[in-house]
């Protein structure tokens, strides 16, 4: 048994095969969690929501829809990484609405929630109330 293991070659966390109680714990842990840390200069971006309506009453169907280029900071990485090993100040911060550029960034969803991650060098703007 330990024998097809090693010729699978799957390694184990801890050295040890989980229990089934463990492996419905960390499947859960990792679908519901929504709090994320991106790394580097990356930015999570949640993007404003498309009209559905055009000003003159006409409905929209999801194919003529623009994408969205506005959006709310989620969460904001530590910074780059400088050549000297200082870190780069990001400029957004949580809670801020930005302008970014129109095919920037990798789409995912998380519990039924569109978010962005985009690179600090994507951001245009900020946009200020």
């Amino acid at each position: 048994m330990i024998e097809d293991r090693l010729s699978d070659r799957t390694t184990w966390i801890g050295g040890r095969e989980p229990s089934p109680e463990e492996e419905r714990t960390l499947a859960t842990a990792t679908a519901s969690s929504t709090k994320l840390r991106p790394l580097g200069d990356r930015v999570v971006v949640k993007p404003t929501a498309r009209e559905e309506m055009t000003k003159s009453g006409i409905v929209l169907p999801d194919t003529v829809k623009e994408k969205p280029q506005e959006g709310t900071v989620i969460a904001v990485g530590p910074g780059r990484t400088l050549d000297d090993g200082k870190r780069e100040a990001i400029d957004v911060k949580e809670g801020q609405k930005v302008l970014y550029a129109k095919y920037a960034g990798t789409e995912f969803k998380i519990d039924d929630e569109e978010l962005l991650i985009v690179s600090q060098k994507d951001i245009l703007a900020i946009v200020e109330d």
